[in-house]
């Protein structure tokens, strides 16, 4: 059917004008969970002897993070931002020798670097948080929840050891890998080897951002904290997040764990994923994460209620 001219010109106008409020909505009224992740501040703790850069983001229940050895908290970006849009605060703490954050690295315990993550908590929060550690995260998420119980509302350990020793050949594997200076080559040979499970691809961020000088540091304080003081991890709820072919910390270790304290103690064992979990398998990590975080939402309206 042929439309008339006068018409014609109608119909462009209203197509036209339908795309400006098409566009006017997108820009006005943008996702909100997309805007909460990106209510991003930066602030300075000071922490004894330490001084801390810490990124928040977000608003709600705060989740505080802790990354692995020798690791920085950009370990935790796509995670963090998720849970940000998720509805809760996120606050990363970058540890000691890491981008802005200083502090004393000779002669620590995990007992320093516990109180760095307090000091943040209760500068910036204020009350209970949930505590997220991956790797030697978790030994301070451990030791923090000992120290401090009245600051932590439950820990979430990725990667959790330190009862059950790893074989003698990864160890051997291990402390080379901190302790030598190695060609590019060689040390993105030893990331795939240690950290990740077979077939896994090593992602670009885990090619780079290794501090090792701070590793070196981390790995000194093992033999100074011992293991009863930082293994029970407090009284606080738990959910230890294990990669079924991690050979670093070996999943018997988590299962120990929930042997030892089965009141408070969930373990979820992720497949085809190592060491390095969280880069190997993000979704499964956070759908984990997620509904562990919801139940303990509705646990705690039900308290609440009674």
């Amino acid at each position: 059917m042929e439309v008339p001219p006068g018409n014609d010109v109608n119909a462009k106008t209203g197509v036209k004008r339908a795309l400006v409020i098409f566009a006017a909505l997108i820009c006005d009224v943008p996702d909100a969970a997309v805007a909460q992740s990106e209510l991003t501040q930066r602030e300075v703790v000071r922490a004894g002897p330490a001084i801390l850069q810490v990124t928040i983001r977000g608003k709600g229940e705060p989740i505080v993070f802790i990354p692995s050895r020798g690791r920085a908290v950009e370990d935790f970006d796509a995670l963090s931002r998720r849970l940000a849009q998720a509805g809760y605060q996120v606050i990363l703490p970058e540890p000691r020798g890491i981008g802005g954050s200083t502090g004393p690295l000779r002669d620590i315990t995990y007992h320093d670097l516990a109180s760095d993550v307090a000091a943040t908590i209760e500068s910036l929060v204020g009350r209970p948080a949930t505590i997220i550690g991956h790797d030697f995260g978790n030994r301070v998420a451990r030791t923090l929840a000992s120290d401090y119980p009245r600051l932590v509302k439950q820990l979430i350990l990725l990667s959790a050891g330190g009862m059950v020793p790893r074989s003698p050949e990864m160890e051997k594997l291990t402390t080379h890998f901190w302790e030598s200076v190695l060609s590019r080559g060689d040390r993105l040979a030893a990331i795939r080897q240690i950290f990740f499970a077979a077939g896994n691809d090593v992602p670009r961020t885990w090619e780079e951002g290794w501090h090792f000088d701070v590793a070196r540091a981390q790995r000194a304080s093992d033999a100074r904290t011992s293991l009863k003081e930082w293994w029970a991890g407090g009284s606080a709820p738990m959910l230890v997040v294990q990669g079924t072919e991690d050979e670093v910390a070996l999943p018997e270790n988590a299962r120990r764990l929930a042997a030892e304290f089965p009141d408070r103690v969930r373990v979820v064992e992720i497949p085809h994923a190592g060491h390095a979990l969280l880069p190997e398998q993000p979704d499964q990590v956070e759908k984990v994460i997620l509904a562990y975080l919801h139940q303990g939402h509705e646990r705690s309206e039900t308290v609440r209620h009674l």
